[in-house]
């Protein structure tokens, strides 16, 4: 019972990261636009280690159709991630950067 460890260097080593004000209402205006067209029916945020993620649904119940990553990046900045399922759509810098394959049609597959 030598060992003394101290909580708050615990949480200072793991970091949080989440999604900043800019970054959500630029995701939940996609998602709004989507929902009006009726192509997105529901999300979640989740905040995982190292990583925070909104995922996209057509319905509840079931599996994300999309899942926007944002993960810490080498140096200052972060990176960002859309995810069809296990697919990499799109890897970028920049949110706006990854957001750009939502302005082409994107079709569900289902097989």
């Amino acid at each position: 019972m030598n060992n003394l460890y101290r909580l708050a260097d615990q949480r200072a080593r793991r970091r949080i990261v989440s999604f900043d004000k800019r970054e959500l209402s630029r995701l939940l205006g996609l998602y709004s636009m989507r929902v009006a067209s009726g192509e997105w029916r529901d999300y979640a945020i989740d905040f995982r280690p190292g990583m925070a993620v909104f995922s996209i649904f057509r319905h509840t119940a079931e599996q994300p159709l999309f899942a926007i990553a944002k993960v810490p990046g080498g140096g200052s900045g972060s990176g960002y991630i859309v995810y069809n399922g296990p697919r990499k759509l799109a890897h970028g810098d920049t949110l706006e950067d990854v957001l750009r394959v939502f302005e082409r049609k994107l079709k569900l597959l289902l097989g």
